[in-house]
């Protein structure tokens, strides 16, 4: 094969490496959040759809933080301060968010727990940071989180020293797309924007 007649593949193998590349870039950070939540690396809590039976003895303090992207005008905070639970008990917290700009907004949370170690023990049955949060201008909700923390923590003589566990919340703008979405689902709904 001549010199010339590399250079056509040479090109198109060099542009499926890139295509292929930024394919997994983009799939990365999707694949991330599922393996966090599957694992509570990173101190990811996972997602369960009921709480457990069995309700342990121990107890662990659950304190609650919230915090706001820069760019986004909206007021987060937690509703209650800490609470105290026995492990294995459903539990329902909320947090208080509110619109202070002048045009309606979504956005989207991003969550985690600390200790990190104490990820894979800390269970959401329901979130709001499940879904993007629609705030009219002015407007404020009450948004809920319904967990529980695995009765295995117990057991577990690494998690001997975790007696707090905090929930954090990070709100971040998700942007027009997703406010052009929400404001389309919307004009469906018995409800309006103000």
């Amino acid at each position: 094969m001549t010199a010339g007649a590399r250079k056509p593949i040479l090109a198109w193998s060099l542009g499926g490496l890139v295509l292929a590349m930024v394919g997994l870039a983009y799939a990365s950070a999707p694949l991330y959040k599922l393996f966090c939540q599957a694992t509570g690396f990173a101190g990811a809590p996972s997602i369960a759809a009921t709480a457990p039976q069995a309700i342990g003895e121990r107890m662990i303090t659950i304190r609650f933080n919230a915090d706001v992207q820069s760019i986004l005008p909206w007021r987060f905070a937690p509703a209650q301060g800490a609470m105290q639970l026995h492990v294995g008990e459903q539990r329902l917290a909320f947090y208080r968010a509110e619109n202070l700009g002048d045009r309606p907004l979504v956005g989207t949370a991003s969550f985690n727990v600390t200790p990190l170690k104490a990820g894979r023990y800390f269970s959401k049955i329901d979130c709001f940071c499940f879904r993007e949060q629609l705030l009219g201008a002015g407007q404020s909700a009450d948004l809920a989180v319904s967990f529980f923390v695995d009765p295995a923590i117990a057991e577990d003589p690494e998690m001997a020293d975790v007696h707090t566990i905090t929930l954090s919340y990070m709100f971040f703008d998700a942007g027009a797309d997703a406010l052009a979405r929400a404001e389309s689902a919307a004009s469906g709904a018995a409800w309006t924007l103000n």
